[in-house]
């Protein structure tokens, strides 16, 4: 599936690309320690020297596997009048992000997930959030920015990231969408449960496996692939969707081009954290989707790049020299076979 493919070249062109991500930002706080002994007041582990650090999270880390690919990510959210708010202006300032595209609202708070962990071993998450949808004043000022943004014609694709935490609103879906359509910028979906029907006539739309089942009130077994292409299937016309992607956690990812289906299997990897893989997933999506790339080979550069941040703990963008090198060795392979 690659064999037309200079990935030199190809990511060189990444670094052109500008996309904007519209969804929720958070801050990923981390309480790194180890656990000696159970407390003797309750049956639980007792965590000893930790250490604290805070991450750029949601769609957040979404922009920051856009950066790591060299492109320029452009963040559309809304985030709490808050201390959190302010360290996570600060975070993105760390990291080079523009906050443009990010407003303030006093009645929120800045979404915060944090995570408690003992070397490798996730013990507790803790998350602090307000996940009823945003003011219609705040939804008409990203409305308005987005709407900017693609009237000057800089935009390269959009991503939907949403977690569900009231950012992305239907009227906002609806909007951006058709602003969109009107000059054929690709848009792309990370879906959750509210809004996941809410959204119609995508260029790409990415749930994983427990999502698909959840937005079409489904029971399908994981090892049904048959079962699962026509749940996509059914999805895709439905909703008038070009491409559905689905993540199938270790069993690797599907796709559609046109009404054929595609089964990529997940390489072996000693897995960490599989926390934000479908933020790298998403990210090399809207990159390949920017380049003119095929469905499938889509679906193929995706999945080695969610499989390869699950190798470190906490959530973590894509290495980009890593990734080409994976994808240099498996065109190698190919070759040799």
């Amino acid at each position: 599936m690659f064999e037309n493919i200079d990935f030199g070249e190809l990511f060189k062109k990444f670094e052109t690309f500008k996309i904007m991500i519209i969804g929720d930002v958070m801050i990923d706080t981390y309480l790194w320690g180890r656990v000696d002994r159970i407390s003797p007041e309750a049956p639980v582990p007792i965590l000893g020297n930790v250490h604290t650090e805070k991450r750029l999270g949601g769609a957040a880390n979404v922009a920051l596997n856009v950066k790591a690919m060299g492109a320029v990510p452009i963040i559309c959210s809304v985030i709490g009048n808050d201390k959190r708010g302010k360290e996570l202006i600060e975070l993105l300032n760390i990291q080079n992000l523009t906050d443009v595209g990010i407003q303030f609202d006093k009645k929120r708070i800045t979404s915060q997930k944090t995570r408690i962990i003992s070397g490798n071993q996730h013990l507790l998450r803790v998350d602090e959030e307000i996940d009823d949808y945003i003011s219609s004043t705040a939804e008409m000022k990203m409305i308005e920015f987005a709407g900017n943004m693609i009237a000057e014609g800089k935009i390269d694709s959009i991503i939907f990231q949403d977690y569900d935490k009231g950012v992305v609103t239907p009227h906002l879906i609806h909007e951006v969408i058709k602003l969109a359509g009107e000059i054929n910028i690709p848009v792309l979906v990370d879906p959750k449960k509210r809004n996941f029907l809410i959204y119609e006539n995508v260029t790409l739309f990415k749930p994983n496996f427990r999502e698909l089942n959840q937005g079409l009130r489904a029971d399908i077994n994981i090892h049904d692939l048959e079962e699962i292409a026509r749940a996509m299937e059914t999805l895709r016309s439905k909703k008038n969707h070009q491409i559905i992607m689905v993540t199938l956690s270790e069993m690797g990812i599907m796709i559609n081009e046109d009404k054929e289906y595609h089964h990529i299997s997940a390489d072996i990897r000693d897995i960490a954290d599989v926390s934000g893989a479908g933020d790298s997933v998403i990210s090399l999506a809207s990159l390949c989707l920017s380049a003119g790339l095929k469905p499938l080979e889509i679906a193929a550069i995706s999945n080695i790049a969610g499989g390869q941040v699950c190798e470190r703990a906490g959530v973590v963008p894509v290495d980009s020299i890593q990734l080409l090198e994976e994808l240099k060795t498996a065109v190698e392979e190919k070759t040799e076979g």
